[in-house]
C-alpha cells in the first residue's frame, strides 16, 4: 500500500529529529562537562529514529523498542537490502540505556564515542537516501 502524504511528512519529521540527534552526537568539540555516554545516547537515537522513520516511509509497522538489531530484521524482512556496514549500527543499542547510568556500565571511551557517530552517519545517510529518493 503506497505511502500517503501525511505519512511521508511523517517520515520526513521522524528524519529531522535524526539529524538533530546525529548534530548533537558529532559536535566539533566536546565540552569538559559532556559525557562521551551522553553523545553515544544520541548516535543511538539517530540510528533509532532513521531506521524508523524509513520503516514509517515503507509503511511497515514496528515497535517502539531502541532494540536496533530488531529494527533492522524488520527492514529486511520487508525486503529491504541491509548492508554490513549497516548491520554494525545493532551494536548502538548498548548506548540507548544501560551506559546512561553511573554505575552500571563502563565509562564510554572516546574511540567508542568516534566509532557510534561514525555508525549513525551511516545509518542516517542510508534512511536520506531512501526517503528523500536518491536511491
Amino acid at each position: 500500500m503506497p505511502l500517503d502524504e501525511e505519512g511521508k511528512g511523517l517520515a520526513l519529521e521522524w528524519l529531522r529529529r535524526a539529524k538533530s540527534n546525529l548534530t548533537r552526537a558529532s559536535g566539533a568539540a566536546k565540552p569538559a562537562d559532556v559525557l562521551y555516554e551522553d553523545l553515544c545516547f544520541d548516535a543511538q537515537q539517530c540510528a533509532e529514529k532513521a531506521i524508523k522513520a524509513v520503516l514509517i516511509y515503507k509503511n511497515i509497522p514496528f515497535r517502539y523498542v531502541h532494540d536496533i538489531a530488531e529494527l533492522l530484521t524488520q527492514v529486511k524482512n520487508a525486503g529491504l537490502v541491509v548492508s554490513e556496514a549497516l548491520q554494525k549500527a545493532a551494536v548502538l543499542t548498548e548506548f540507548a540505556v544501560e551506559t546512561r547510568y553511573p554505575g552500571v556500565a563502563e565509562p564510554v571511551l572516546e574511540k567508542e564515542y568516534l566509532e557510534a557517530v561514525r555508525i549513525s552517519q551511516i545509518v542516517f545517510d542510508w534512511a536520506a537516501q531512501i526517503i528523500l529518493g536518491h536511491e
